[in-house]
């Protein structure tokens, strides 16, 4: 699939955000744990910083406020004049911008990894913009290799001309990670566990990206310039093709739910 990672540079600052959605309580937890000892984060090569993405809707343990900040970091929002009736997400998202952007610019930070949690029994699920992001793909293989006895599925949530909207999308590159099953507002411990190796196996692959076995920045010049370090690899990655409802009334009213026999079966669900 890909032969070797991006970026060129050795990554410098990097973010670890929970909390973007407030319900969803292993990235809320361990966002919480990180701001008050944040030194587990922490790799000789790079600077890593945990945010907690939603402060209201954690608060209150919900989703959103106002609108889901998840869906928050496109250009009309980002750039548009601020004004007081913004939603809370809204004028939340041009605050993670500016912390961890501005998206699209040189000045962003390198890479930022998303955690979330979901009421699907999918195990574990790395989500990324698409195949282009090279350097994520690459940290997807890594991290499926980790586990393999354990579904680590890899979805690609861009489509075709779609602009990116997500949290980690205002990072040059960027990762989400999304755990289940867990329901809203109840926290898991084999989940919370989880996360929290996926996060130190995520962190220590950048540190060998950054280093590698060569010394400082070996990884890299081998990745550029033998092809040995990054081999090329094929990996099976879902992309969305449509949206099904349930089905519903005339009023709107829920008319149906999901059979049986393929309710907990490990079907991908929307973030």
């Amino acid at each position: 699939m890909c032969s070797r990672p991006e970026p060129p540079e050795p990554l410098r600052r990097v973010a670890v955000v929970g909390g973007t959605h407030g319900n969803e309580m292993s990235g809320v937890c361990l966002a919480r744990y990180w701001l008050r000892a944040p030194g587990e984060l922490q790799r000789p090569s790079f600077s890593a910083v945990p945010v907690l993405a939603n402060p209201a809707a954690t608060a209150a343990c919900r989703r959103y406020v106002d609108c889901d900040l998840n869906r928050a970091f496109t250009s009309a929002f980002l750039t548009a004049r601020a004004h007081p009736d913004d939603p809370y997400e809204v004028t939340r998202a041009r605050e993670l911008n500016q912390l961890l952007g501005p998206k699209a610019s040189g000045q962003a930070f390198d890479f930022v990894l998303d955690l979330h949690n979901t009421t699907a029994s999918m195990g574990t699920c790395l989500v990324a913009e698409s195949s282009h992001d090279v350097f994520a793909m690459h940290l997807c293989h890594h991290l499926q290799l980790q586990s393999p006895e354990l579904p680590c599925r890899v979805f690609l949530y861009q489509l075709p001309g779609e602009e990116s909207y997500s949290v980690h999308s205002v990072a040059k590159s960027g990762l989400g990670l999304e755990l289940g099953p867990q329901p809203q507002g109840v926290l898991r411990a084999d989940l919370l566990a989880r996360m929290r190796a996926l996060v130190a196996a995520a962190l220590d692959f950048i540190q060998l990206f950054n280093q590698g076995p060569g010394g400082r920045d070996g990884l890299r010049h081998q990745a550029s310039h033998t092809g040995t370090a990054f081999p090329a690899f094929e990996m099976e990655a879902y992309r969305k093709v449509s949206s099904v409802d349930f089905p519903r009334t005339e009023t709107g009213d829920l008319a149906g739910t999901v059979h049986p026999q393929l309710q907990t079966q490990g079907q991908l669900a929307s973030r």
